[in-house]
């Protein structure tokens, strides 16, 4: 079990664990629109749906995991949070969900998968969570199009090798990029993520800034302590 201030995630049952990625986007994820209601595409454990449960005060939060074990938990995790009453789990893929829409919503968050490199392995339930084709970047971009309200966000984290194209894709769907957030582990390394927000409104400039995780090992930055100390227990 992972431990957070306010709620604890059940893990033992989904192939992708808690990690630095779903806490970044989840804390990160822009809501001073105040979202209604929110959906989380590819729930794994519930983390991000509950992280908004815990940061706005959105009636409906919705989440949506194709995967039975990780659906199960998520679902038991939502029960026993403080918000059970407002978060809920569809089971099913994005196709499916998508095919008779009845809602739209005011920010969509994913946390996709996104190994798209060739190589698997033996274990088909956590390649199902980590790999591209099991929820190509372009079926994650069509269904926000379709399901994003016309002040929406839309939220991802992604390698800031796959930005670009993303940005391309979305764009295609008329949705343009409103904040990017780039990611490093220290100081010197490389540019490992990238946070992404877009909404339907073409902004003339769009807020770039960049973050850094860590100075040494667990010497926390003081943006990244800002940024998750809502949270993580030892924040």
């Amino acid at each position: 079990m992972f431990q957070f201030k306010q709620f604890a995630v059940n893990q033992d049952r989904c192939a992708m664990k808690v990690g630095t990625d779903g806490v970044l986007l989840g804390a990160w994820a822009p809501i001073n629109h105040n979202p209604f209601s929110i959906l989380d595409i590819g729930a794994g454990t519930g983390i991000i749906a509950l992280m908004q449960a815990q940061r706005t005060n959105a009636e409906q939060i919705d989440a949506l995991e194709i995967d039975e074990d990780a659906y199960e938990q998520a679902v038991e995790n939502f029960e026993n949070s403080p918000w059970g009453d407002r978060l809920f789990c569809f089971h099913a893929g994005l196709d499916e969900f998508i095919e008779e829409p009845e809602d739209e919503y005011d920010l969509i968050i994913s946390n996709p998968p996104f190994y798209s490199e060739d190589y698997k392995t033996e274990n088909e339930q956590r390649d199902l969570a980590r790999f591209q084709d099991a929820m190509p970047f372009e079926e994650l971009v069509e269904a926000a199009g379709l399901l994003l309200s016309e002040n929406g966000i839309f939220a991802v984290i992604l390698p800031f090798k796959e930005e670009e194209n993303f940005i391309t894709l979305a764009k295609e769907a008329e949705l343009y990029p409103a904040k990017i957030t780039r990611v490093k582990g220290t100081p010197t390394s490389e540019i490992k993520r990238s946070l992404l927000a877009f909404s339907r409104n073409e902004n003339p400039t769009t807020e770039i800034d960049e973050l850094i995780i860590e100075t040494s090992r667990h010497n926390y930055t003081p943006e990244y302590i800002q940024l998750t100390k809502d949270f993580y227990l030892k924040m």
